[in-house]
């Protein structure tokens, strides 16, 4: 099987407000101070995720969530995506430290 790119990566907007959760998440984030990690997300996430959300060493399906739910981990952050296969986009929709990410 060949690999499969995922030209697009973005942002889930709730259907509850426009406003997104995941761009929430990363404005406290750099106002925290932890400008490295969204350095290292736009940098080394992101395209790791276009290439392959499924496989790397700091990615992981969360068990029992429907629809399947991935995490990517940077130090003490996870960030949350979900995947559409049919439209080839990845769908960030959360970013928590791991002391509130479960």
């Amino acid at each position: 099987m060949g690999l499969v790119k995922f030209p697009s990566i973005v942002a889930r907007l709730t259907k509850r407000s426009t406003n997104c959760r995941f761009q929430k998440d990363l404005d406290a984030i750099a106002r925290g101070g932890d400008r490295r990690v969204l350095g290292k997300l736009r940098e080394t996430v992101y395209v790791q995720l276009r290439i392959q959300p499924r496989f790397g060493p700091q990615i992981k399906r969360l068990k029992g969530y429907q629809p399947e739910i991935w995490r990517y981990r940077i130090g003490s952050w996870r960030f949350f995506f979900e995947i559409d296969d049919e439209a080839k986009i990845v769908f960030m929709t959360a970013a928590s430290h791991r002391s509130s990410a479960y």
